[in-house]
């Protein structure tokens, strides 16, 4: 397992991880299986999303900000938790030759919504 350590630089932050991800399927000697990538944080997610167009993850985020709207919340930083909570914390993908299998237009980003933080992503690869 690989874990990757990422510091975020802003409230609400989407940061792609595609090339970790792909380089840590690479150090693993694994051809062929599955890798999973997992966020623990409950105020940040891993999702796979457009990667060319980076107008698309302004418009991510202010979905969520319409979906969860600011209010006086009972938890002090409730709107990162529950805007994480309509998203994932883990994606898995199937490794071919090598290779992480994504669309063209995808990546892999992690979802920060309450930094600047350091945050961890894990890696796990499985042979299969």
């Amino acid at each position: 397992m690989q874990e990757l350590i990422i510091k975020t630089k802003y409230k609400s932050e989407v940061i792609d991880i595609t090339k970790d991800v792909k380089e840590a399927v690479i150090k693993s000697g694994v051809r062929d299986g599955i890798v999973t990538v997992f966020c623990p944080h409950s105020t940040a997610s891993v999702i796979i999303f457009e990667k060319t167009d980076s107008s698309l993850k302004r418009d991510l985020l202010g979905m969520l900000k319409d979906i969860v709207p600011f209010r006086d919340y009972q938890h002090n930083n409730a709107r990162a938790h529950l805007k994480a909570a309509f998203l994932r914390s883990n994606i898995t993908l199937i490794v071919d030759n090598a290779n992480v299998i994504l669309g063209e237009w995808q990546g892999i980003f992690l979802v920060d919504f309450d930094g600047p933080r350091e945050r961890k992503v894990y890696i796990k690869v499985i042979n299969g």
